[in-house]
């Protein structure tokens, strides 16, 4: 396990950089998720006029039988999902704090770098000029681009493969889900778990956090992804 957490040669030959958004480029301590999940609850008991606990029923259900609750809003319920994005992304994200050093090590990395995220393109946007590191990404695909089909399904990462045309072996992903990996493993693609540092988080993010985090398909891991990507830098220039 111990090599995992040290970059090698095996990024030699990267060319398109591919990070998560949320809990990957800011800290999970900073729980933006506990204002999603307080507004995804608030559009279902308007949406289907339920109590917000039998909203927050049909959440959690939908969430467990359909991969997310916007997939189960869209198949049961026929609901167009761009009111239900905006909403639930409608969030203060001054929580997040700037991380200059995290956007320059990002931008030093040679080739394309972008976004990959289950949430949508404004989301990633408001979150990432928070961070103060806009700047460094090449493109933002959400999901939209993988037409509401979530990670970790393996057409959300065809369609992302297919409409941002980067070539898998030579892509490295950073995630921190480590299920969310192993498509991309599959693929290709160099992965690298961002793992939490303590325990920040709910119990449940703790589980899925860490659940497989040992698995084959996770190649690489830290929990310092600025340092981790400072000696990748190294190797680039020396």
């Amino acid at each position: 396990m111990v090599s995992k957490f040290t970059p090698d040669t095996a990024f030699d030959q990267i060319e398109h950089w591919v990070f998560d958004l949320d809990n990957t480029l800011y800290p999970p301590a900073c729980d933006l998720f506990g204002q999603i999940d307080v507004r995804m609850t608030e559009f279902i008991a308007a949406f289907l006029k339920i109590d917000p606990v039998e909203a927050r029923l049909v959440q959690k259900d939908f969430y467990v039988e359909h991969g997310t609750t916007l997939a189960g809003l869209m198949a049961v319920h026929q609901m167009a999902p761009e009111a239900f994005l905006a909403h639930v992304h409608d969030i203060d994200v001054s929580v997040v704090p700037p991380n200059l050093l995290l956007g320059e090590a990002i931008g030093q990395l040679p080739g394309r770098k972008v976004i990959f995220t289950n949430g949508s393109a404004r989301h990633a946007e408001n979150v990432v000029a928070q961070l103060g590191i806009a700047d460094v990404f090449d493109a933002i695909y959400d999901i939209v681009t993988t037409d509401y089909r979530p990670k970790p399904e393996r057409d959300a990462y065809e369609r992302f493969v297919m409409t941002s045309g980067i070539r898998p072996e030579r892509a490295a992903m950073f995630e921190d889900i480590p299920r969310n990996l192993a498509v991309p493993h599959e693929l290709g693609m160099k992965t690298v778990w961002v793992r939490p540092q303590g325990d920040a988080g709910p119990e449940r993010y703790q589980r899925l956090s860490h659940d497989g985090g040992d698995g084959a398909h996770v190649q690489h891991a830290t929990d310092d992804l600025t340092g981790f990507l400072a000696a990748i830098n190294m190797r680039f220039k020396g």
